[in-house]
């Protein structure tokens, strides 16, 4: 006889042996993970997915671009699945949670259902993304942003590691090529676990974050072109040093960002010096700066503003700064009906909840472009992510997988009889 669904709890227990199971591959001596897309370690974590989803009475379908789709049936076939799940890549120093506790908890899911003799109408999949991080192959979240259109599988293909390596080379290696076209296994809706990467819940000590949007981004590359010098003959009024104009750049961005928080944040995160040395005036270097809002409105503010400050910049200093946006991704929105699908979900479980935004990106908000889509955060220590110091609680990961079991279960439907 069926389990009470009113009362229905994953196996605590089961999952987290399964998250420290799958971090020994990769595992750091700082007790973190290294399983960078497609390589031997990714390999064998997709292996140990593919075993336990066939166990759980899943089909396990592959992808041109490697994603892993596990089908368990429902009632109904002829309905589109229900999907859940994440990534099981990480950062070169990344932790045992990111993208992880989505995958499997997905999979505990299935689990949960399969003990507890329950059918679904809909068929459920649980999905591993590839390349969600973009840590050795760019861009970030490829895999589903090829499924929704953003790239054909053939650009995917050809992209290259620092090592020349091509994703369709990788790919062949570990034995993920799949036959499967991209895009053409199609959803109702997707729901993504994810810890929250970020301090507020911790803070407000709160167990689920109801995520209703994502925020957009704009990248930058730039340059600046000043005059190379000798450092101990040049007089600093006459300088025009291409550092020190950077600079200014970086506190521009600092300065907008703040203008428009907590609607923003803006990074400079990498500058090149062309042919450094310490006696040398620095006369020419690149750098990348991005904003990210979940205002469209903002990020065009931002992106006025700060050419407006990169001119005054170039003027006073003497210099040249050129800037070239290379990509701007707007703001996803999260399904109005799935949100509240979460929200009642934490509600029924007895979990304190808030609605908030993701700072971070995920397959989730690529997937919104084409799917009713939402996510579910819960805490981690510090806020602390893409490190191997990334932490989470037990039952902190059990509450967001036993929400994510009573979504699914509202969009799919339970069999009667």
């Amino acid at each position: 006889m069926a389990e009470n669904k009113t009362n229905l709890q994953i196996d605590s227990a089961r999952l987290w042996r399964d998250i420290h199971e799958t971090a020994k591959f990769g595992a750091t001596p700082k007790g973190g993970v290294r399983r960078l897309t497609l390589g031997p370690e990714d390999k064998e974590v997709r292996d140990w997915f593919r075993v336990a989803c066939e166990a759980a009475g899943c089909s396990v379908h592959v992808d041109a671009l490697g994603t892993m789709f596990a089908i368990r049936p429902g009632r109904d076939m002829s309905r589109q699945p229900v999907a859940l799940g994440s990534h099981l890549d990480t950062q070169p120093t990344g932790g045992k949670y990111d993208g992880v506790l989505g995958t499997l908890a997905a999979l505990e899911v299935v689990r949960t259902l399969n003990d507890s003799g329950i059918e679904t109408d809909a068929p459920l999949c649980v999905i591993n993304w590839t390349n969600e991080e973009g840590s050795r192959f760019a861009p970030a979240t490829m895999a589903s942003a090829a499924y929704v259109g953003e790239y054909t599988a053939d650009n995917i293909l050809a992209r290259r590691d620092a090592n020349g390596v091509s994703v369709a080379e990788a790919l062949q290696t570990i034995g993920y090529n799949g036959e499967e076209p991209v895009g053409q296994r199609r959803f109702s809706a997707f729901v993504e676990l994810h810890i929250e990467q970020g301090p507020i819940l911790e803070a407000e000590h709160k167990t689920i974050g109801v995520v209703e949007a994502g925020q957009g981004i704009m990248w930058y590359d730039g340059a600046i072109t000043g005059m190379a010098g000798h450092a101990g003959t040049t007089p600093m009024p006459l300088r025009r040093d291409a550092l020190v104009a950077l600079s200014e750049v970086v506190l521009a961005v600092e300065r907008l960002a703040l203008a428009h928080s907590p609607n923003a944040v803006g990074t400079v995160g990498e500058n090149v010096i062309a042919n450094p040395s310490r006696n040398v005036i620095p006369g020419d270097l690149t750098f990348t700066m991005e904003f990210r809002s979940a205002s469209a409105a903002t990020l065009d503010a931002l992106d006025a503003e700060l050419r407006e400050a990169i001119a005054e910049i170039s003027k006073r200093r003497k210099v040249t700064i050129d800037l070239d946006r290379i990509f701007r991704k707007e703001p996803p929105r999260f399904d109005p009906k799935l949100v509240d699908a979460v929200e009642t979900a934490s509600n029924a479980l007895g979990y304190p909840s808030r609605r908030m935004i993701s700072g971070a990106t995920h397959d989730a908000c690529n997937l919104s472009d084409v799917i009713p889509t939402t996510m579910i955060f819960v805490p981690c220590k510090d806020g602390i992510s893409h490190n191997e110091a990334e932490d989470a609680t037990q039952s902190d990961c059990t509450a967001g997988a036993n929400v994510l079991l009573h979504t699914v279960l509202s969009l799919a439907g339970v069999a009667k009889g």
